[in-house]
């Protein structure tokens, strides 16, 4: 059902579509819509002249910058314990390696422990081992024994390799583990380390405070590349391709569009496309809202600039309306960029061709009709 102000407005338009129905081809590229001049000037509507736009066509749309998941790495409590030292501050540069806390556990000390106690049994099981083959080629003992004796050395160096393994979870080196094992003096504390070169993003932890075990402690981000989520209108997403250009102009900072996000935001009815940059990055950072220009390229469909008022929004389209010799032609066209007083886009358009620029309300109106028929 039509609006109350558009049926008082358009009378006379409603009139003519009752006797002469609006002609809609389903799937076809424009909508027909049949007026004369005196329902024209009944509507209020008054024509224009699109204006030819050249140079290189671009969107201009706010951003955040956010880290790539790849490239973000949460340092977690490797045991549970209690954090005697933070070695590193938030905004602080790391190196892969390098410690960042230490760490104070008796789950440690528990685990070094069993890791003792399998070496020996696994050092014992070698010689027993190597007596029994001893004897086994004297003939001194049966065949059966020999094969006991070999059983129970695998399982020993499989107990062995499994203590290896949790102190190595519990962030031990090798080189640590390879010294308990000479010197079978057990640690007290871990030292944390970086896995990554980076920056220092955060801090969840302080020292003094007990954690359990896998509790985030430092959060660090690589940033020599970064992300910009943008968010574009879905008026706008359709003049978007991959690869694309993108300028953050204020910044200095230069990349590309590495995808179109294919679900949009119920709320603000955008979607979301992530700009890489990985030059003039040093001059952002996460968090900061930015405004970028995404370069759109040439398809081969002319562009123009339309006052502001002549592109209306049906069925999550833009629409321009042509004037034709029976009334007028609603054209599908792609927005590139808005502002107050015109729009930018692209449309199979002529320089001669005349658009409506006020009125819109009844051709909208008829618009709809014409889809309802």
């Amino acid at each position: 059902m039509r609006p109350l102000l558009a049926r008082r407005m358009c009378a006379p338009l409603f009139l003519s579509a009752l006797a002469v129905p609006a002609l809609a081809q389903p799937g076809a590229a424009e909508v027909a819509i049949r007026l004369d001049d005196r329902q024209l000037r009944a509507g209020g509507i008054e024509l224009g002249r699109p204006e030819p736009e050249t140079g290189p066509s671009e969107l201009t749309l706010p951003g955040s910058v956010v880290v790539p998941p790849a490239q973000l790495r949460v340092v977690a409590a490797p045991a549970a314990g209690l954090v005697e030292a933070i070695h590193v501050a938030p905004d602080e540069r790391v190196r892969a390696g390098q410690a960042v806390a230490r760490l104070r556990s008796t789950e440690l000390v528990e685990a070094q422990r069993l890791f003792l106690e399998a070496r020996t049994q696994h050092d014992l099981a070698a010689e027993k081992l190597r007596r029994d083959e001893q004897l086994y080629r004297e003939r001194v003992i049966a065949e059966r024994r020999l094969i006991v004796t070999r059983a129970e050395h695998t399982a020993a160096a499989a107990a062995l390799d499994e203590r290896t393994q949790m102190l190595g979870l519990l962030g031990m080196s090798e080189h640590e583990i390879a010294e308990l094992a000479r010197t079978r003096r057990i640690q007290q504390a871990l030292t944390v380390t970086s896995p990554i070169a980076g920056v220092v993003l955060g801090r969840a932890a302080t020292p003094g405070e007990r954690v359990s075990q896998a509790a985030p402690l430092l959060t660090i981000g690589d940033l020599s590349v970064l992300w910009i989520n943008v968010q574009v209108p879905l008026a706008r997403a359709a003049a978007l391709v991959e690869n694309a250009r993108v300028l953050v102009p204020a910044q200095g900072a230069e990349g590309h569009v590495l995808r179109v996000g294919r679900t949009a935001d119920a709320a603000t009815q955008s979607v979301t496309a992530v700009a890489e940059v990985s030059r003039g990055v040093e001059a952002l950072r996460p968090g900061q809202a930015v405004t970028v220009a995404l370069q759109l390229r040439a398809n081969g469909t002319p562009q123009w600039r339309v006052p502001a008022g002549a592109v209306v929004r049906h069925r999550e389209r833009s629409w321009v309306f042509v004037r034709t010799p029976q009334g007028f032609a609603a054209r599908p066209v792609t927005v590139l960029n808005e502002t107050a007083q015109f729009t930018s886009i692209r449309a199979s358009l002529a320089a001669t061709d005349q658009i409506a620029v006020r009125g819109m309300l009844a051709l909208l109106a008829e618009l709809a009709e014409a889809d309802l028929g």
